[in-house]
């Protein structure tokens, strides 16, 4: 009798240690994941949200001669930004360089993409060669390119001499300072670009196009009607990427233009780093970045919104 109550015991207890044992694996199974991801999120928490949030802060005061935090004036700088017609005329420079530079670079890479994929002689030297630029910094290739818009001695004058157009002042001409930084920017673009099309032409399958063949649809129809439609996810996403890099270019306009020739190189991003780094304006600054940041907010679901229904997802 003794016997059977000792077994009945060990046998409880073995229950009771496996029932409270469950809740601690149950804990543990559903902690672990979160755990893999602290690292990321504490990087992220220190170098995104917690100074966006700072910005946010920042932007609502008046900040002294040395750039220290003042007064709290709320969404004065905001207002006075709206109203100020230098920041509305780098809102202006900003939209141009936009359009100057998001629909060349997605044309000309497509098109460098088409045709890196014929089944030719030698595509790899070419898709080599079209590849490169993103393999160069937007410093490397600003210095680079000064050079040859030097209107005394670059090469592109000494080119269009040839033709009789006289020397151009790409970089001290109001005219054409904005084209200047615009035909790097799309030099730098062509690279990514040009990857990520050619990959998704890669997977469309030969067989639609063999078809429009046979119905008698020329090269341009099958473009259209099947290059265009089947690539869409993907130059949905390089206009998202293209335009939100635009929005924030830098390191050309600073390195060619530093905003000139009269501000007409002006974008938000440079007048942003003009305010806080040279006049001390932080609160200033930081406003114009939460605008800058509205305004790609805005954009970006916008074109999520219209996207989705000219995308075609296999």
């Amino acid at each position: 009798m003794y016997r059977i109550e000792t077994i009945h015991s060990k046998e409880s207890y073995k229950v009771k240690r496996h029932t409270l044992g469950m809740p601690l694996k149950n804990f543990k199974a559903e902690i672990e994941p979160y755990l893999y991801l602290l690292p990321a999120a504490s990087i992220f928490m220190a170098f995104t949200f917690y100074p966006f949030f700072k910005t946010i802060y920042i932007s609502l005061f008046m900040t002294g001669p040395q750039g220290g935090l003042s007064k709290f004036i709320g969404l004065r700088n905001y207002f006075d930004l709206l109203a100020s017609p230098d920041f509305l005329n780098s809102l202006y420079v900003t939209f141009k360089f936009v359009l100057l530079t998001v629909p060349f670079s997605i044309v000309i890479s497509l098109f460098l993409a088409i045709f890196a994929n014929l089944n030719i002689k030698g595509r790899s030297v070419f898709r080599t060669f079209y590849a490169l630029p993103i393999s160069i910094s937007s410093a490397s290739a600003a210095v680079i390119w000064t050079l040859l818009f030097n209107p005394s001695i670059g090469f592109i004058n000494y080119l269009l001499s040839f033709f009789g157009i006289p020397a151009i002042g790409w970089l001290t001409d109001v005219k054409w300072g904005i084209v200047a930084v615009s035909i790097v920017t799309i030099w730098l673009n062509l690279g990514m670009n040009f990857i990520f099309l050619l990959g998704g032409l890669q997977n469309i399958p030969k067989d639609l196009y063999e078809s429009a063949q046979i119905d008698g649809a020329n090269v341009f129809l099958q473009h259209v009607k099947i290059t265009i439609p089947m690539l869409s996810p993907t130059l949905f996403f390089v206009t998202v990427v293209d335009i939100i890099n635009a929005f924030q270019q830098f390191g050309v306009i600073n390195i060619m233009t530093q905003g000139g020739p009269v501000d007409s190189t002006n974008v938000v991003v440079y007048s942003i780093y003009r305010d806080a780094f040279f006049n001390f304006r932080f609160g200033v600054a930081s406003a114009e970045s939460i605008i800058l940041f509205v305004i790609l907010l805005i954009l970006t679901i916008l074109e999520f919104k219209t996207g989705e229904r000219r995308v075609f997802y296999k």
